[in-house]
């Protein structure tokens, strides 16, 4: 295993209705979502319920289950609360979470795929947005792939991994720790605000890190840990867990999503593999070295090790880059797969532009392409960063607007790498991936759409026109129900029922 694996991304954004004196933010991303539904969701005369049958968020990786009565309401996701939902054909949720509507994506076996699919949730919350203007309601709606609202809430974008479960969990803890810390370099989206109510405005990496507050912990709302225990795993439980990773940014740039998702994938290979027994970078004081990273733009920042080490986050993410370097030689030499091949040289490459300049890297990574930004004002208008003109900036810089998201507009200009076409993000947005069972999902979803009474990660329920009983299909293995295995189904089935029955045959 080297960056393939099952992951996806969950994201909640940011949503604004101007002109509105006290939004009610439930109530705005209800609206959106029910909006995309009747525009989109086209043939459906029912809307498939979301399934909770098998989720179990209370449950912890380090062995034991927190009672619902310990919980707090916002850990408690599988209660169904009448909470707009939408199942996607690109096999993808679409729905309200937290008073945010938040998009997650269907499962993928790679890094490249998990930055287009995500890519096609933008393309999602646009169209969202904009079907709500136009739905009868004059009010626009606005939407920012951000995680702060800079007044002191926090909204997340977790990313998901599948892996063994025989991997111990608290090596888990080990190494996951320092890369999270580090990782911002490549993976912060950028804030100007330092604190979680931005009291001081300075500018800083990450949007998330100031947010976290514990090392190790169950919660995603509060009191947040740099690593979550949430032990879901949506298919085999004896044979794999889901680790899921709340500590990352919402990014614009694709190419950071590429690499946030990709040296993740490729340290728990080391991991799972035993590669990094013997070696050791654990962190003195993880939350103030998650902090201290990304306070500081000059990237200089030494954090303390053990063995009384100070290094630097380029220092660490080097060296953890050499061990992938050396592992995946060792595993795989020449007969490496082309896109493991490809994160690490474009790891190795962002380490060595940020090391040399981190400006040289504008073009790939979210944080610097922000700051350019803002350095060309303040140099410009003479501005500090208490300017509210910065502050407009950093919120339009994650604007999904076509038109009017800066982001977007660094891309149109050449200036912000782009890694997927129109074409390619149009069609992951109403198409599955054909490698996972997200594929059996999605086109389930678009075959039968009025037989399909509830769905989720693992199973499809099914109601039959003239059957007493609905019928489940578990779908507990991510890597079947793919286009190879179920094409030749789908075209003999006129019917869902024709489909339950070749599939029972």
């Amino acid at each position: 295993m080297t960056v393939k694996r099952i992951m996806g991304i969950e994201t909640e954004y940011g949503i604004s209705v101007p002109g509105v004196r006290v939004m009610n933010a439930m109530a705005s991303s209800t609206r959106l979502v029910n909006a995309y539904a009747r525009n989109e969701v086209m043939g459906r005369q029912r809307n498939p319920k979301w399934d909770y049958a098998e989720e179990s968020p209370l449950r912890d990786a380090r062995g034991f289950d927190m009672t619902r009565a310990d919980a707090d309401p916002t850990q408690l996701t599988d209660d169904d609360i009448t909470m707009a939902n939408v199942i996607l054909t690109n096999g993808a949720r679409f729905y309200v979470d937290h008073a945010h509507p938040e998009y997650s994506s269907p499962e993928v076996t790679g890094p490249r795929d998990a930055a287009l699919w995500d890519r096609a949730g933008m393309l999602v919350m646009a169209k969202a947005a904009n079907y709500t203007t136009t739905d009868g309601v004059d009010l626009p709606v606005l939407m920012y792939k951000n995680n702060t609202d800079n007044k002191g809430a926090s909204y997340g974008t977790h990313e998901n991994y599948l892996m063994d479960r025989a991997t111990p969990f608290a090596s888990i803890v080990a190494w996951l720790t320092p890369f999270f810390i580090t990782r911002q370099i490549f993976t912060g989206a950028g804030r100007l605000g330092v604190g979680q109510e931005s009291k001081t405005m300075a500018y800083q990496l990450s949007q998330r890190a100031d947010f976290f507050e514990a090392e190790v912990g169950l919660e995603t709302t509060f009191k947040r840990p740099i690593i979550n225990t949430r032990d879901e795993p949506h298919c085999d439980a004896e044979r794999f867990r889901r680790l899921h990773v709340i500590v990352g940014d919402a990014n614009m740039s694709d190419t950071a999503t590429y690499l946030k998702m990709g040296t993740t994938a490729l340290l728990l290979s080391m991991l799972e593999s035993g590669f990094l027994s013997g070696k050791d970078l654990s962190v003195a004081e993880p939350i103030r070295s998650m902090y201290a990273v990304s306070h500081d733009i000059s990237l200089q920042q030494r954090i303390g090790l053990s063995g009384d080490r100070h290094w630097t986050a380029i220092e660490i993410q080097r060296e953890l880059w050499e061990w992938a370097a050396l592992y995946c030689e060792a595993e795989y030499g020449a007969d490496i797969d082309p896109e493991t091949r490809d994160v690490l040289a474009q790891w190795g490459d962002v380490i060595d532009r940020l090391d040399r300049d981190p400006m040289d890297c504008a073009d790939v990574l979210d944080w610097v392409a922000k700051l350019r930004l803002m350095e060309a004002y303040r140099s410009r208008d003479g501005l500090d960063w208490t300017s509210p003109q910065l502050q407009v900036i950093d919120l339009q810089y994650s604007d999904i607007r076509h038109d009017r998201g800066l982001s977007q507009r660094l891309e149109h200009r050449g200036q912000l790498r782009r890694m997927f076409t129109d074409t390619e993000i149009e069609h992951a947005r109403i198409r599955p991936p054909e490698d996972t069972r997200a594929y059996f999902r999605g086109e389930c979803l678009r075959k039968f759409p009025n037989e399909i009474a509830a769905a989720s990660w693992d199973s499809l329920v099914f109601d039959i026109p003239g059957s007493e009983t609905l019928t489940r299909v578990p779908t507990l293995e991510p890597t079947r129900g793919t286009k190879q295995l179920v094409d030749g189904i789908f075209a003999q089935a006129d019917t869902a029922a024709e489909l339950i029955a070749l599939l029972s045959a």
